[in-house]
């Protein structure tokens, strides 16, 4: 197939190019009407931005282009086939989910998940069995769960109907999913994988291998996160000898909209197209400039750049912050030239270099002599074990959803909460992964390490203070 070619895009171009009469949806009649201040900026985008007008196909059936697109993104990420997401990866990780799991079901979830699959547990009803990360002291913070660790769960829960892992994890980490994969098809229970962060290992070396390629049945990879697609465009890719395509189709038409976004799927299109185009010329280029900026990151006398392993995508940077000093001296020296990390936590910043090559150091550079200039050594926080945040390799919710469903709760202080089970989950984002789980006990842990992470002005996605805490029958 002709990978350069990008059918819904070109379609969408060639029908811009009419400069037709609009009686139909959206509202702003293709740019014609819009706020002055604001059109520079929106005026080309309108124009594609249609709906499912005739000869544009349909989203969620598709014949024409949109298939066409589709197929393209299949073949170049060898899959038996992929959709079109215009929700985010969340849809994806829902739609897979609700195909696999019904309620009541068993599923062996990673702990460590984002958000998303939990809800996508909690719609489903199903039965989670959550299996651990290690807590990998090289980089300070959970991982992935051990190859016995999973093992273990699918003996002990063999009926389970899915099991669910997250590869690479936020600082992209991968661990040997390929042999986990095995070993849970060996029991007849199809892996799907949160693959949010991967969506560039389908180029190949030097990046990690795509866990699509090491026998995942669904893969859902973000395609904003590091490819040129707009945000909330994603793709879910099937490659699976289980009978899920309806199923998973069904599941999206549901959980998508019924208008969704052109320029969305167009910006697929052109992603897909963009990725499957990449030179070895355009692979060192970026090489290259990954280096530069780990380089010039690591005369920053206030931080350490944590060495790339053969289990780390190059295009994330951690940077650890020495205990002499505070996240925020560092963030606030970059801020001060109009650079913004992806992430922070209570030691760590990560940055996301992304597949385009930085042409402009000088930037980052008089950001790294600002911050040595102005560093002072800080107070010493005082600081915390997370190791043992999960103590437990396999553990289970305290209450089933349909349990939660039926109960009444109250809204406490968080150490008022210790030892009752929480009624919702505390999330910091990013990376969007619960700390607390909504149907766990509380443990004193738990509360500490979001505690601590408060004061270090960690970002907790959270509506009101305190916990809600379900109460007692």
């Amino acid at each position: 197939m002709d990978q350069s070619s990008t059918p819904l895009f070109s379609l969408l171009d060639k029908f811009a190019m009419k400069h037709s009469t609009s009686f139909h949806v959206p509202g702003h009649k293709n740019g014609e009407i819009f706020l002055e201040f604001a059109s520079s900026y929106f005026q080309q985008v309108l124009k594609l931005d249609v709906t499912e007008l005739p000869g544009l196909d349909d989203l969620h059936a598709p014949t024409g282009a949109i298939q066409e697109a589709e197929q393209l993104a299949a073949d170049f990420f060898k899959s038996n086939h992929t959709f079109f997401l215009v929700g985010g990866s969340t849809a994806g990780n829902l739609a897979m989910i609700m195909a696999c799991v019904q309620s009541g079901d068993k599923v062996i979830v990673q702990r460590n998940s984002h958000k998303s699959i939990m809800h996508g547990l909690e719609l489903s009803g199903a039965k989670p069995i959550f299996i651990a990360p290690e807590f990998d002291k090289e980089v300070g913070r959970f991982t992935s769960p051990s190859y016995e660790t999973v093992v273990s769960a699918v003996q002990k829960h063999s009926d389970a109907k899915a099991v669910i892992l997250t590869y690479p994890d936020y600082f992209g980490r991968t661990y040997d999913i390929k042999r986990m994969i095995e070993s849970i098809h060996h029991y007849h229970i199809p892996v799907l994988v949160d693959e949010a962060h991967g969506v560039h290992f389908s180029l190949g070396d030097p990046f990690p291998t795509s866990s699509l390629q090491l026998g995942a049945d669904i893969v859902v990879q973000s395609a904003h996160k590091t490819a040129p697609a707009m945000t909330q465009s994603s793709y879910l890719h099937i490659n699976s000898a289980f009978n899920l395509k309806d199923k998973v189709a069904y599941y999206l038409q549901m959980l998508q909209s019924s208008s969704p976004s052109y320029p969305l799927m167009a910006s697929l299109d052109i992603a897909r197209s963009y990725l499957a185009t990449r030179t070895d010329k355009d692979i060192e280029k970026i090489i290259s400039s990954v280096f530069k900026v780990r380089e010039i990151l690591g005369r920053c006398e206030g931080l350490d750049v944590l060495p790339l392993t053969g289990k780390d995508d190059m295009l994330k940077i951690t940077l650890h912050v020495k205990p002499s000093y505070s996240v925020q001296q560092i963030i606030l020296g970059l801020e001060e030239f109009h650079i913004y990390p992806e992430l922070t936590t209570d030691r760590q910043l990560l940055l996301i270099h992304g597949l385009a090559p930085f042409e402009h150091f000088i930037p980052l550079e008089k950001a790294v002599k600002r911050i040595n200039e102005r560093l002072k050594k800080d107070i010493i926080h005082a600081t915390i074990d997370i190791s043992k945040l999960f103590p437990e390799p396999i553990s289970e919710l305290a209450l089933t959803y349909q349990q939660m469903n039926e109960l009444t709760y109250t809204n406490v202080a968080l150490d008022r909460g210790l030892g009752n089970i929480a009624a919702e989950s505390i999330i910091p984002y990013p990376p969007g992964i619960p700390l607390i789980l909504k149907g766990e006990k509380i443990t004193k842990t738990q509360a500490m390490t979001v505690n601590h992470l408060l004061k270090q002005g960690v970002t907790i996605q959270q509506r009101t203070k305190g916990i809600k805490i379900y109460n007692k029958g």
